[in-house]
């Protein structure tokens, strides 16, 4: 089941069903299954500090994943700076709800075990989302 909530920040996430049923979608295209995730959308500072405070790190990024999965269970959570997402969307001139699409199945692909430290690892991590998101597109 994914849920989705607010730290700090007004924000109304109105595609949640379609969202979910995306992830599930995911998670099952990828030989997993959907857990308990939850959606947290945050400020730069709540973001910056879970960072700081849980892996040591003193920059602000676009999402941080918690990974609680069990076996081929999916569960997690995922932290997204919608301040992050909307200057990340203005950057690279693409519509924010795909931003926002991007980095919420960018966190279930890490919650999956793909990882983005190396070239080749960003490069397979880009082309899943990239696939992924053309999913969502005929949903």
């Amino acid at each position: 089941m994914v849920s989705y909530f607010t730290e700090d920040i007004k924000f109304e996430f109105k595609r949640k069903r379609l969202t979910s049923r995306w992830l599930k979608f995911v998670a099952e295209s990828e030989t997993k299954r959907l857990g308990d995730i939850s959606v947290i959308f945050c400020s730069d500072n709540y973001i910056l500090d879970i960072n700081i405070k849980y892996l040591g790190h003193d920059y602000f990024t676009d999402i941080i994943t918690f990974d609680y999965c069990e076996g081929k269970t999916l569960s997690g959570d995922l932290f997204i700076s919608i301040d992050s997402v909307r200057e990340n969307a203005s950057f690279y001139g693409v519509d924010f709800d795909d931003e926002l699409n991007r980095v919420i199945v960018h966190g279930l692909l890490h919650l999956i075990g793909y990882d983005d430290h190396t070239e080749e690892d960003i490069a397979t991590m880009r082309a899943k989302e990239n696939y992924y998101l053309g999913i969502l597109s005929n949903l």
